[in-house]
């Protein structure tokens, strides 16, 4: 018996039997579906990840004010004003050779009016540097520069959301809103940001000369900063970068070596990088469940092939009575659990990539179906099907033809 007889007589025997063999590649299919979505979830997962920590902005190291002890007590963080525009200047100043920019940031919430339309939105008081450090660019218009900065000039700059807002489809440039009770022209428009870390809306915010916010919106004559951005020049200067900030800050605020910083610095690297591995972790998780699958349909080949065997042992016995040899014998059964087990592979792709992309539509993130896996999967289930029939199929070509001619 050829090869190619012997995969069509393996293909006849598992037709005849839909049922059983549907039965037995549901753990196969199972598996390589699991195997496929998780790793395309996995890889989409972090695509989002790296996409949210980039409309943040780009080798960005937050700074905010910290806690402040005093006599056992503590303000808590946040709880004290420990950052001043002084600081800002300073570490522009000295810190240069490593910082692309930096920019004080103070915020509000305002109730923004344009005519008969209203709209209550975030407010940012900042420098320049800030649509560098956020890798911000302008639909329309321009910037404000360091000179609308010094004097307070009343002007700002509009998030999609605003915009839309306000004036719908029509161009804002050059005309004047009300934020609270103060005129601003508005020189510019922000690009599209969408939603960012903790899905708020990044478009729905006013952005403004940092002295204009405090000066005129607020109506504070402090120097106090809700927190101070900075942007390394290059991601590998963000370690360093985030060492000289501390040292400088430390050495101003005179903080003895034995008390702890009040402020803190955030590293978007590393949260970028502690979201990878929780998505990491939990793809091994998913990957650990689909390789018990595996064993699972595994299993179940191995159960329907000896029934198999049972069943056709005559049948089986009159074919080594005609000339079959046991290798013949051996093979053909060993093509139909690889046939199984191929037929559950491909249903599981199937299964997995649609899987995938409708959890990825339904999570908001990009379906990146790897290639390598999809076919290493198939491969896997071809492998579990031949490691599965091998006893089976080796029982089989074992039988003496006389006593399987007798086997009722």
């Amino acid at each position: 018996m050829n090869a190619v007889t012997s995969a069509r007589t393996a293909v006849l025997a598992v037709h005849r039997n839909k049922l059983r063999s549907a039965l037995a590649v549901v753990g196969i299919v199972i598996a390589v579906a699991a195997v496929v979505a998780t790793v395309a979830l996995g890889q989409g997962a972090k695509v989002k990840v790296a996409r949210e920590m980039a409309s943040l902005g780009l080798n960005m190291l937050t700074i905010s004010p910290g806690a402040v002890s005093s006599h056992g007590a503590s303000s808590g963080a946040g709880g004290t004003q420990t950052l001043t525009l002084d600081d800002a200047q300073a570490v522009e100043r000295e810190l240069g050779s490593i910082l692309s920019a930096v920019a004080p940031l103070n915020k509000s919430g305002a109730q923004l009016v344009r005519g008969d339309a209203n709209w209550f939105a975030p407010v940012f008081g900042t420098w320049p540097g800030y649509l560098k450090i956020r890798d911000w660019h302008l639909a329309m218009g321009q910037p404000f520069g360091a000179e609308e900065v010094a004097v307070g000039a009343k002007v700002c700059l509009l998030g999609q959301t605003v915009r839309e807002r306000l004036f719908g489809d029509a161009s804002p440039l050059g005309a004047e809103i009300r934020v609270q009770r103060m005129p601003c022209k508005v020189i510019g428009v922000l690009s599209p940001k969408g939603a960012g870390n903790g899905q708020q809306d990044q478009d729905d915010v006013v952005v403004m000369p940092w002295t204009t916010l405090v000066r005129r919106v607020q109506g504070a004559q402090g120097q106090a900063l809700g927190n101070l951005l900075v942007g390394a020049r290059s991601p590998q200067l963000i370690g360093e970068a985030e060492h000289e900030v501390r040292q400088l800050l430390r050495q101003r605020h005179h903080l003895a070596e034995d008390v702890p910083d009040d402020f803190r610095i955030r590293n978007l690297a590393d949260l970028q990088a502690s979201a990878n591995a929780q998505t990491q972790t939990l793809s091994v998780l998913l990957s650990a469940i689909a390789l018990i699958s595996l064993i699972v349909g595994a299993i179940g080949i191995a159960n329907v092939m000896l029934v198999s065997v049972t069943e056709r042992t005559r049948e089986i016995g009159i074919r080594m009575a005609v000339g079959a040899r046991g290798r013949d014998v051996l093979f053909q059964f060993l093509t139909e659990a690889v046939a199984l087990a191929a037929a559950g592979g491909l249903l599981g792709l199937i299964c997995g990539a649609g899987a995938a992309g409708l959890m990825a539509v339904k999570a908001g993130w990009p379906t990146l179906l790897s290639l390598p896996v999809m076919v290493g999967a198939v491969l896997l289930a071809g492998l579990a099907g031949v490691v599965a029939g091998f006893y089976p199929a080796l029982r089989a070509s074992r039988l003496d033809p006389i006593d399987a001619l007798r086997f009722e």
